[in-house]
């Protein structure tokens, strides 16, 4: 089995993602930061990932946020 070394999401779920990124920034400041409806209108997890899921565009800017967020808590 081969590991991700150039992938430094490799291991992290979306749920925890979004966990994450909401505990430490909060729904109103995500969705300034990405304006997705899952964000804005009555946001919750369960939401988010079912929009995440199935939108790779979204998806994407996301895990750059996160990975954002881990750059500046380091």
């Amino acid at each position: 089995m081969e590991t991700q070394k150039n992938n430094p999401l490799h291991g992290i779920k979306l749920e925890q993602i979004i966990s994450d990124l909401q505990a430490h920034y909060g729904w109103e400041y995500m969705a300034y930061q990405i304006n997705i409806r899952c964000f804005t209108h009555d946001p919750s997890v369960k939401s988010s990932l079912k929009f995440l899921r199935r939108t790779p565009w979204a998806r994407t800017k996301v895990e750059q946020m996160y990975l954002n967020y881990l750059k500046n808590i380091k």
